[in-house]
C-alpha cells in the first residue's frame, strides 16, 4: 500500500489548470463584448450572420470591406480593437496549445521524450502568437 502524499504550493500543473479556466471565461467574456459592439457599431443591419461571427471572434477592418458599411476603417481599426484582437488571439491559443500538451503528456507518460515535447510545443506556441500578432497590428 503507497500513501499518496499532496505537495504544497504552486506548481506548474496548477497554474496552468487555473489558467484554462480563466482563459475560458475570458474568451467567453471577450466573444460578449464583440458581440454587443458589433452590434451597437450597426452590425444588426448591415452584416450577415458569418461576418459577425468574424467581427466576434476577429474584429479585422479588412473583413468588411467589400460590404455596404460606410467607412468601415473609421470605427473599427483602433487600438481597441486590436487589444481586442490581442486578447483573444493570445487566451484562444495558450487555452488550445495548453490542452494539447495536457492530451500529448497523457499518452507519452513519463518518459524521456516529455521535455522535447514540452519545448515543441512551447515553440510552436510562440511561433503561432507571433504570426497572429503580427497579422493584428499589420493587416
Amino acid at each position: 500500500m503507497s500513501v499518496r502524499t499532496v505537495q504544497p504550493g504552486l506548481s506548474f500543473e496548477y497554474i496552468m489548470w487555473v489558467f484554462t479556466r480563466i482563459s475560458g471565461m475570458s474568451l467567453i467574456l471577450l466573444s460578449t463584448v464583440g458581440i454587443i459592439s458589433a452590434f451597437a457599431l450597426g452590425a444588426r443591419t448591415q452584416v450577415d450572420l458569418p461576418t459577425l461571427m468574424r467581427w466576434t471572434f476577429f474584429p479585422n477592418p479588412n473583413h468588411v470591406i467589400n460590404s455596404n458599411i460606410p467607412d468601415v476603417t473609421l470605427g473599427w481599426a483602433n487600438a481597441f480593437w486590436q487589444v481586442m484582437q490581442i486578447l483573444i488571439v493570445f487566451f484562444g491559443v495558450t487555452h488550445a496549445f495548453n490542452g494539447l500538451r495536457v492530451v500529448i503528456e497523457d499518452f507519452v507518460g513519463q518518459s524521456i521524450a516529455k521535455p522535447f515535447i514540452r519545448g515543441l510545443i512551447f515553440l510552436l506556441w510562440i511561433f503561432v502568437l507571433l504570426i497572429a500578432i503580427y497579422v493584428v497590428l499589420f493587416s
